[in-house]
């Protein structure tokens, strides 16, 4: 079945030819014209499927951007007993699975965090939404680590997590910037020492 007979495979390579745009060049340096070589489409074909420019930005951030992320950092937390080793294992898998070019465009969500949310408000409440959705899916593997014993319970589990983000999105940060991977080699084993900093001493 061609391309253009099934509108599901079209939409999804608009989607991906888009998000490689908006990774290179960020969402306002995206053009429609590359979006469209790289898919060999007609521009018709496009707006069959996303009606704008920013349309086609949002459906990037919640169809790829966002579920990726879930896939690769959220979902899986739910897979360890340990929450302290699982965030960790979870950061340091990353290592295996970007290569080298990824690391230095950037954690997607956050550079089009830093690229839209003071210009586009529904980016902003989109992505703001998914920063709060992994900070409670964080917090609740800590408490559960609470309720293990694993986790100390002085430790306000929604604090951390929120810091816990910070730190991983900061780390991505500086790697992009210094285009140096062993930016994210040494914060990860600092990531590693303040995770370890939340275990009960009775664990």
């Amino acid at each position: 079945m061609s391309t253009e007979r099934n509108p599901e495979n079209t939409r999804l390579k608009i989607l991906k030819a888009a998000f490689e745009e908006m990774h290179q060049h960020g969402f306002q340096g995206m053009r429609v014209d590359r979006v469209l070589e790289k898919t060999g489409l007609k521009k018709g074909a496009m707006y069959h499927h996303f009606p704008s420019k920013q349309a086609l930005g949002y459906a990037v951030l919640e169809e790829l951007i966002e579920k990726r992320i879930q896939e690769l950092w959220i979902d899986p937390l739910e897979n360890y007993d340990d929450p302290l080793d699982g965030l960790y294992q979870l950061f340091d898998s990353i290592g295996q699975i970007w290569p080298d070019a990824f690391f230095y465009l950037g954690c997607p969500l956050n550079k089009l965090a830093q690229e839209m949310s003071p210009i586009d408000e529904g980016f902003r409440k989109r992505i703001e939404g998914f920063f709060q959705f992994w900070q409670n899916a964080a917090g609740e593997a800590l408490q559960k680590g609470q309720e293990k014993g694993i986790v100390d319970a002085s430790v306000n589990v929604q604090d951390s997590a929120l810091f816990i983000i910070a730190v991983i999105e900061g780390i991505l940060g500086m790697t992009k910037i210094q285009r140096d991977k062993a930016v994210y080699e040494r914060g990860k084993r600092e990531l590693k020492r303040y995770l370890e900093s939340l275990r009960s001493t009775q664990a």
